[in-house]
């Protein structure tokens, strides 16, 4: 990840509001959530959550899909992933003991398959 995509990404997350919501997605997994859901379960107004689910969507954090009248959210793994390796990168400068309590929670972020319903 280069630096410019790195801030733009810390940027969009540096609102309480986004940063629920993208941790809410990161939650619901692959299958994502209704942003009405969103809204519902954050308790926040439809079309401030539209702002933030677009500012997040123009860093690249999450991704959009519209099943019938709904548009079902999704947080992007990857850019989650790759945003914390940039973060991490340089860390440890030979004590990886400084890291690797990071590591091992970055190592449990996956994406998992499966069909959603």
């Amino acid at each position: 990840m280069e630096t410019k995509s790195a801030v733009s990404s810390l940027a969009a997350l540096a609102h309480e509001g986004r940063l629920s919501a993208f941790r809410l997605l990161v939650q619901a997994g692959p299958c994502g959530l209704a942003a009405g859901e969103i809204a519902r379960r954050l308790g926040v107004l439809p079309n401030t959550l539209s702002a933030s689910l677009n500012i997040l969507s123009h860093a690249g954090l999450i991704a959009s899909r519209r099943e019938g009248r709904s548009i079902i959210y999704t947080a992007d793994y990857g850019a989650m992933r790759g945003l914390l390796a940039f973060l991490m990168e340089d860390c440890c400068n030979g004590a990886p003991e400084i890291c690797a309590p990071l590591a091992a929670i970055a190592s449990q972020c996956c994406e998992a398959e499966g069909v959603c319903t």
